[in-house]
């Protein structure tokens, strides 16, 4: 990120204000500010060839006023999925006033490689869908024209991760026709056939223990986030922790009375539509190989559960809160929801 790459209106007042000023900064881009820094609009080197084309020089002609724009506050992958999706290079990153804070350069974000491998749960039936996944797996379902898969194996792309394990079982061969080996999206996949269902954590037990010498990521294959894995990653690594579950905060409203009493039936209290806040389980997760061990060889085993006998073993699990966005497509309702978003 950059805080460069901006000029004050009333520093163009020539087409050849704007040649001299594109020209300086050398990436193709501008950023165009009113005195109190609100993004007034943006210069590229395409809109110059526009104008040479139109036979326009006109500064207010040259000037696109109606650019893509982010939040300063969007986290990094979700940025670079933007540019990547729009084919752009770079994107100015404002405030909620309008305030132009930085200017994202796509070419000048070096992405570190991990090692860490990512396992993907993809083997569900998807049967609180109903009609929706009778002829495709969930994770198949398009958003947008892409699988919500794709969506979360280039949120962990964009944040280097390049090893990919899918477990698969309901209807696999749609999953991988569709991905391959990974190398039409630059990742490398790899893939468990569940042979029968092993549940959300049982299917770890069929991957070769050389495949997960590092700590690697467990995520459900129906999970939509905006999550920083590498955050994530830090946290794990920092504590030098066995397991992290991914949490976040929630809040429930019991549209009903809440009715307390005695074992006499005295009242105690009565408290109408009761707000109760809570932690929910997000699906996503870091493990080591100490832990993985824990599972029986093809056997049926539910992810809380190995939480459960990591602890009960005296392993070092720890939860990580996030705050990010977050969404699982559990119910019509849901899918429906995330097209529209």
């Amino acid at each position: 990120m950059s805080q460069s790459f901006r000029v004050n209106i009333n520093q163009l007042r020539s087409f050849e204000d704007i040649i001299r000023q594109l020209d300086a900064f050398g990436v193709g881009f501008l950023a165009v500010v009113n005195d109190d820094e609100t993004l007034y609009g943006i210069i590229t080197d395409g809109d110059i060839r526009k104008a040479l084309l139109n036979q326009k020089k006109a500064v207010e002609d040259i000037i696109n006023t109606n650019p893509f724009t982010l939040s300063y506050r969007t986290p990094k992958n979700q940025i670079i999925s933007f540019l990547q999706d729009k084919r752009r290079l770079h994107v100015p990153l404002i405030d909620e006033n309008g305030v132009l804070k930085e200017v994202f350069l796509l070419n000048n974000f070096e992405k570190e490689i991990l090692p860490n491998a990512v396992v993907i749960m993809v083997g569900g039936l998807g049967s609180r869908l109903g009609e929706l996944t009778k002829e495709v797996p969930k994770p198949m379902l398009q958003i947008k024209g892409k699988p919500i898969l794709e969506y979360i194996v280039e949120s962990f792309k964009n944040q280097g991760f390049e090893n990919f394990i899918f477990c698969v079982n309901y209807k696999k061969e749609i999953i991988q026709n569709h991905f391959g080996n990974g190398k039409s999206l630059g990742i490398s996949i790899e893939y468990v056939v569940e042979d029968k269902r092993l549940g959300t954590a049982g299917a770890l037990s069929l991957i070769k223990p050389e495949r997960l010498k590092h700590p690697f990521f467990v995520v459900n294959g129906d999970v939509m986030t905006s999550l920083d894995y590498r955050a994530i990653l830090e946290f794990y690594t920092s504590l030098q922790a066995d397991a992290v579950m991914c949490t976040k905060e929630m809040s429930y409203t019991n549209p009903y009375a809440e009715v307390k009493y005695d074992t006499n039936y005295n009242l105690l209290s009565l408290k109408e539509k009761p707000t109760s806040t809570f932690d929910i389980n997000l699906g996503i997760y870091i493990l080591n190989e100490n832990v993985r061990q824990l599972l029986i060889e093809n056997d049926y085993f539910d992810m809380p559960n190995l939480f459960v006998k990591a602890m009960d073993q005296k392993k070092c699990v720890k939860i990580y809160q996030a705050n990010d966005d977050w969404m699982d497509i559990g119910l019509p309702t849901d899918y429906q929801n995330l097209q529209n978003d």
